[in-house]
């Protein structure tokens, strides 16, 4: 990129600079394009997310001894992260041995460093998401397991607010409907779970639950739409690979806490499987295979599905935690559920698509030698921000598809 000028890294060709405007517009075209084989794809990804994110509240509230944790939720995170960190490794190197002929090799240095220099946007969700981990165990403190996984919807409201302004990612006015019904479904859901006349930090309990409720609803969705656009942005990057340096940096991030808490609980708490149990076992397979599903969710689908997916676990949830804890399950918490399923059918009707402008123009293509412009077949380009039309000549190996098809 130089005076806003893309060079193409094939013919040499400079494109013009898109905005993020047209970036939006790109994606709207493609999410109108989907496949029946992306559908399917969809539809396995939400399922898993169900499973595994519904899971997750119950699994930490089996990991607490007399209302706390014997261990420290930090080391649950650095130990999620090099367990994906593994998984990773092993898809590599699996990926690697099913490789083409005169495809380049994943497994070369030269790859590994240009993938990490292409990639070095990845650090900041890492970061955001090693806070958010450590927010999950401080929220079951305050909140019983439904209720949690009700507040974390709260995300889609705060991602979608966050898509508009950063990306200029559009939504249609059946779409903030559906949304408003979705905040009004969560509000139905009384926070009745708060315990009364305690205090921490010299606070009422009940401000610093909603000091951290802020947190947690606007750190992870800042992670999300940054994961997202880190992801695709390097679409051609195996997925893998991809993720291999987002839960590395994720493991240092996690890593360095630990070294921070024993500087202030002394050399003892460096001991990272200290307190653990078979339920925390568990929790670490669960985190780490919810990690590895999001990652497929945020390059292959997007970051709304993903939340919303993560709504439909709120009834695995609630009924986990009522037949494992005895957690009553209220008339607001069924009416809240039965609002926000009304929610998501609204929003992703064909109805409250957004419908395309008339006109989307097209980028101008500036030959570097001859200065004359191109009229080849067009293609997408997602990962230097291009969502309107252009077009230049390459070679058919050299033709990559920059959006899941």
């Amino acid at each position: 990129m130089k005076n806003g000028m893309a060079e193409c890294a094939v013919c040499h060709s400079r494109l013009v600079s898109p905005t993020v405007k047209t970036i939006s517009r790109a994606y709207d075209r493609h999410r109108s394009k989907i496949s029946s084989k992306q559908r399917a794809l969809n539809v396995l990804l939400v399922v898993g997310d169900c499973m595994l994110v519904g899971l997750q509240p119950v699994l930490v509230f089996m990991s607490k001894v007399d209302g706390k944790f014997k261990f420290s939720p930090v080391s649950v995170n650095f130990l999620t992260e090099a367990t994906k960190v593994v998984f990773a490794i092993i898809m590599l190197l699996i990926q690697a041995r099913h490789q083409k002929v005169g495809e380049k090799p994943l497994l070369s240095i030269s790859t590994f460093v240009q993938a990490a220099r292409n990639n070095v946007l990845l650090a900041v969700p890492a970061l955001l998401y090693a806070i958010n981990n450590y927010l999950k165990f401080i929220m079951q403190l305050y909140f019983n397991p439904a209720t949690v996984k009700m507040l974390s919807n709260l995300k889609v409201l705060v991602i979608a607010m966050l898509l508009k302004l950063i990306m200029k990612r559009r939504f249609s006015v059946i779409q903030w409907e559906a949304l408003a019904l979705l905040l009004i479904g969560i509000s139905i859901n009384q926070l009745r779970s708060l315990p009364e006349g305690a205090t921490s930090l010299a606070l009422p309990v009940t401000t610093i639950a909603y000091i951290y409720t802020l947190v947690f609803v606007t750190v992870p969705s800042m992670a999300s739409v940054f994961n997202e656009y880190a992801l695709k942005s390097q679409y051609d990057t195996s997925i893998y690979l991809q993720n291999l340096f987002l839960y590395g940096y994720g493991a240092i991030f996690n890593f360095l806490a630990i070294l921070g808490i024993a500087v202030f609980k002394g050399p003892g708490s460096l001991d990272i499987f200290q307190g653990h149990s078979k339920a925390t076992m568990l929790l670490i397979v669960n985190n780490a295979a919810q990690g590895i599903l999001s990652s497929f969710f945020f390059k292959y689908a997007d970051t709304i599905l993903k939340k919303y997916s993560s709504t439909v676990a709120t009834i695995f949830t609630g009924i986990a935690s009522a037949l494992l804890f005895g957690h009553r399950l209220t008339a607001n918490f069924l009416l809240g559920i039965s609002v926000v399923f009304i929610s998501m059918h609204q929003f992703f009707s064909p109805l409250a698509k957004v419908k395309d402008d008339q006109q989307n123009g097209s980028l101008e293509l500036i030959d570097a030698r001859e200065n004359h412009r191109s009229k080849d077949s067009s293609f997408v380009n997602i990962a230097a921000g291009a969502n309107e039309e252009a077009s230049h000549r390459v070679g058919p190996d050299e033709r990559q598809p920059l959006l899941p098809r």
